[in-house]
Order: C-alpha cells, then structure tokens, then sequence
C-alpha cells in the first residue's frame, strides 16, 4: 500500500498516460466509445477501491493542493487557443445556428431534470447534470470547472463522464450518419448549404519546444495563483465562492493573453490535454463507485437531453432557414467539443473544418458559465 506522496503522484502519471498512448499507438474501437479520459477516471476508481494508497493526511493535502491549482490553471491554458476575433469573423448566420443550439440544449436540460427530478437524489440529483450541460456546451475541462465550484462528489463525476462518454458517442454516430439527408433537410427549411463558405484560417503553431513548456506552466501556474489570491478578495454568495471566482478569473486571464504576442508561442494546447486527463485521474484517485447505481437513471437523462435538443434545433433550422451540416457542426462543437467537431465538419465538407474548430473554442469559452447557470437553476427546481 502507498502512503507516500511520490509513488502516489507516480501512479496517477502512469495511469493518466497510458490510456491515450493506447490509443494512439493501437487505435482500438473501445475508445470511440469511451474515450481514453473515462478509462483512466475509471481504473483509477478501481485502484482506490481496491486500497492501492492509503488515505491519509499527506495524500490529501497532495489532493486538494493540486486539485485547486491544476483546474484554474488548466482553464488558463485552454483559453490561450481562443481567438475571439476570429469567432467573431464567422458572421451572424454561423453565430446564430451556435447560439440556437446553446437555447435548445438549456431548455433541453431543465425540461428533463423536470421529467426525473423524482427518480434522481433528491438533494445532489441536479448537479451531475449540471456539471455534464458545461461539458455539452464546452468540454471535459467545463464540467470538472464546474463541479469544483459547485461542490459536487467526485463519485457523482463519474456519472457525469459516463453519461457524457456514451450519449456523445451515439450522437456523434447519429450526426454522421445524417449528412445524406442534408439535400431533403435544406430544401425542408430553405436554406442555403454551407459547404462553401469562406472562413479564414485558424492559428497555426509550431512544434513544442522544452522551454516552451516550462513557459507556458509557469504562466498557468501563475495566473491560478494570483487567481486564487484576487477571488479572496472578492464577495462571496451561496452559488458563487470563491472556488467559482477563481475559475472565472482564470479563464478571463487566459482569454486576455489569447489576444497577445504569447499566444503566439506554441505549447499551450498539449500541456492543457496532458493537465486535463491529470486532473481527472487526481480526482478518481478520491472516489469509489458508490451510487453507481443510478448511472442507467443518467444514461436516460442524457438521452432525453439529446432528443429534445435535437427537436428544437430542427424548429429552429425550420425558423431561420438553418442547413444541416451547421446545425449538425454547432451541436457537435457543443456535446463533442474541439476534438470530435473537425472530424464531423470535414465529412460534411473540408471548408467547414475551421468553422467546427473555432465553434468548438467558443463553446470552450462559454462552457464553465453556462454550467454554472445550469446549476442554479436546476438547484432551485431542485423537490424538497
């Protein structure tokens, strides 16, 4: 048994490494259906059930340490790769299909919470879903923002990424599959293909240097501390501590230096991926699986979610003359992430892998608040 910081920290390396080089290095079909972060959030359940550390007082001051450092750090980083100039250059009609979605997924959420509030938890029943909304509208990264600042278990976690994991994966097929249909569907709603629109190019950057890396955690690093240090100082509300201030300031602090020289410097995007899949094998290594029983109650939220999403982005495809592929990369930006929506958009079509890309990093952007939102407004339709 481990009862030392450093073989522990060893552990969560090699557990948070191994999944992705799999699939990588294999690229077996297990992964298309649970990505590899779900993978290591799950063995690394199972290595702390089976009492593969003890859990004592130094392993969980090494937790909460790099818990509360790690996640503003990581939205720091993820933030770098927004350019909001270059979002903002989609135009109104790609803006307009993006935040239609965001509409139907919001009402999608609160429609289902409705529908099986009596069956969930009665107290904490609303923040799995909650915590999953700022991943449909951002990614992983949003909903472990979101759980932190809302106090949700780590065991609820992991209802949340399997929910996410396996109703994305059936949507992700669903999507795909569609694209034959956008003839009928465009003539339905009278709109326009976007097959060629005209989207400037996304920032390029080159190779990750070493002293790139040691910059760019450095800054991360940085900014969660002075962001820790001037939520402090803020007030504070039942909803809104100083955790939530945190998060907020860093992302702000990341999205002012995506708007600088910095920027420019590569590295930023794989060393967020690599703290990303950390943070969550640090967060398993505190969980067990009690209350997995109610997993198959989330499956089914999370398909209702997706349904009633997919109902009213129709009518609003309907309303405003929306095409398919859009409305099928906007939905993906927003439950798949930056990730999954370039491979959607460029089976649509190749000039629309940019838009799906910078679609996606706005939802990235948007993702922490809307689930916080999500998450007040769910706690106050909350039985009880």
């Amino acid at each position: 048994m481990i009862k030392t910081v450093w073989p522990y920290l060893a552990v969560m390396l090699l557990a948070a490494g191994i999944f992705p080089a799999l699939e990588r290095r294999t690229g077996w079909k297990v992964f298309a259906i649970l990505p590899p972060i779900v993978l290591v959030y799950l063995s690394v359940t199972a290595l702390a059930v089976l009492g593969l550390w003890q859990v004592n007082v130094e392993i969980q001051a090494a937790q909460k340490l790099l818990i509360a450092q790690l996640i503003p750090a990581l939205l720091f980083l993820l933030m770098v790769n927004c350019d909001l100039r270059a979002i903002f250059a989609l135009g109104p009609r790609v803006l307009a299909v993006f935040f239609s979605t965001t509409v139907s997924l919001f009402i999608a959420f609160v429609v289902t919470y409705l529908l099986f509030r009596n069956v969930l938890p009665a107290a904490t029943g609303w923040q799995p879903l909650a915590a999953v909304s700022g991943s449909w509208v951002g990614g992983t990264a949003n909903m472990v923002a979101v759980k932190q600042a809302i106090g949700m278990s780590d065991d609820a976690l992991a209802l949340g990424l399997l929910m996410d994991a396996l109703c994305y994966s059936m949507w992700f097929v669903v999507l795909f599959s569609a694209a034959r249909l956008a003839p009928a569907f465009n003539r339905w709603t009278r709109a326009e293909s976007s097959a060629n629109l005209v989207v400037a190019p996304t920032r390029q950057t080159g190779p990750t240097a070493a002293e790139n890396v040691l910059l760019w955690l450095g800054l991360a690093l940085l900014a969660a501390a002075g962001a820790s240090w001037l939520a402090a100082l803020l007030p504070t509300s039942d909803m809104f501590g100083t955790t939530t201030w945190t998060i907020l300031i860093a992302t702000v602090a990341g999205l002012v230096v995506a708007h600088t020289p910095l920027a420019r410097f590569p590295g930023a995007s794989p060393i967020s991926g690599a703290l990303l899949i950390g943070v969550v094998a640090v967060m398993a290594s505190q969980s067990n699986f009690q209350g997995i029983a109610t997993a198959p109650l989330y499956l089914l939220c999370g398909i209702s979610i997706i349904a009633l999403h997919a109902l009213l982005l129709v009518l609003a495809a309907k309303l405003f003359r929306f095409d398919l592929y859009l409305c099928g990369i906007a939905s993906m930006a927003h439950i798949g992430g930056v990730a999954a929506t370039p491979i959607l958009a460029a089976s649509y079509a190749p000039a629309l892998v940019p838009v799906g890309i910078l679609l996606a990093l706005l939802g990235y952007i948007l993702g922490t608040g809307f689930g916080l939102l999500m998450a007040t407004v769910l706690s106050s339709l909350a039985p009880i």
